[in-house]
């Protein structure tokens, strides 16, 4: 069996990131996972998180695609 490399958590942030980094809209993306446009909104802003199959179709993505999210540290962020 394969071993998935850990993302962390889903939030708005890494998966806004995973989606831009895939030059996607969220209509596509949410396509191309099998849930609703509506629902990639809500977790990008941080509404709802994504559980379960929808955190390790997230991850299968991310791996494939060579994804590799940096967060900004907060100091970064405040510069």
């Amino acid at each position: 069996m394969t071993q998935r490399r850990k993302y962390g958590s889903w939030d708005g942030g890494r998966i806004r990131a995973l989606r831009q980094h895939l030059r996607l809209t969220q209509a596509k993306l949410a396509q191309e996972l099998g849930t609703r446009q509506q629902t990639i909104s809500e977790w990008e802003t941080g509404m709802y998180k994504p559980r379960g199959t929808s955190t390790t179709l997230l991850t299968i993505v991310a791996e494939r695609s060579g994804f590799n999210y940096e967060p900004m540290m907060k100091e970064q962020a405040e510069d």
